[in-house]
């Protein structure tokens, strides 16, 4: 512990190339951040939730309908069970991920937003953006932590594809989706860039991508037959910066 705080100190998990490497890409990947073990007892916890009768309502794939269609079950993304459920909690404020956080954002982060993304075979993946564009913080200092909860997350199954660098950009205009063969259609895609310059990102059960508010990625169809892609994915913003716009993203969950 920090003497007279009751904080527990950080890890250092990154390396300085890491870090390094976060700051002139945009992201950077920790293979084997969270222990298969876990990932199991997390993806076992989270289908209890959404397999029960009494489902909570914070866990409804649709608000406002009474009734729960089964497919909804698992494929409707879990929003933000951090606030309501302790495990969620946990996995969000994993000490590697505080740790490797504060490395790329130079002090302590806390959490705004949580999402397990479900992602079956056969449904579409999201067109090219800037996570910046859907949550605005100021001062600018938002990073994703993406947990692969799969055994191998790859361009089959729907993996995350990135372009290196283009966090130094700034905001680009974002508009129509151009692919829905691809792509869902609620959601805007970047434009002004080349997205022939995406490469893929293949992670394995318990890896973590960290990437930056502004880096442009995306995801597509999953193609496998029979492999889904699940994820969880918190967004973290400085301690010391605010969410604007965003009434819902306001309150601040400390990772400690």
């Amino acid at each position: 512990m920090v003497a007279n705080t009751g904080i527990p100190e950080r890890l250092n998990p990154l390396s300085r190339e890491q870090v390094d490497f976060f700051h002139e890409n945009g992201y950077v990947l920790v293979k084997g951040g969270c222990s298969a073990d876990l990932i199991d007892a997390f993806n076992g916890h989270i289908r209890d939730i959404r397999s029960g009768d009494e489902m909570p309502d914070w866990a409804r794939p649709r608000k406002g309908k009474e009734a729960v269609d089964d497919k909804d079950r698992f494929s409707v993304r879990l929003f933000n069970p951090h606030i309501h459920d302790s495990f969620s909690r946990q996995v969000m404020k994993l000490p590697i991920v505080r740790g490797a956080l504060a490395q790329v954002m130079g002090d302590e982060a806390v959490c705004v937003q949580s999402m397990y993304f479900y992602k079956e075979p056969g449904s579409p993946g999201q067109a090219a953006h800037q996570d910046y564009y859907y949550i605005k913080d100021d001062p600018k200092s938002m990073v994703a932590a993406w947990i692969a909860m799969e055994e191998l997350v790859d361009e089959e199954n729907g993996c995350l594809w990135v372009i290196p660098g283009t966090h130094r950009l700034g905001l680009l205009p974002h508009g129509k989706v151009t692919n829905l063969e691809e792509h869902e259609a609620w959601t805007d895609q970047t434009e002004g860039v080349e997205l022939t310059d995406q490469i893929p990102v293949i992670m394995e059960k318990g890896d973590i991508l960290f990437f930056h508010e502004l880096l442009i990625h995306s995801s597509n169809k999953n193609r496998s037959k029979d492999r889904w892609r699940r994820s969880y994915v918190c967004h973290y913003i400085r301690h010391d910066s605010t969410v604007l716009h965003r009434e819902d993203l306001r309150v601040k969950y400390p990772l400690y």
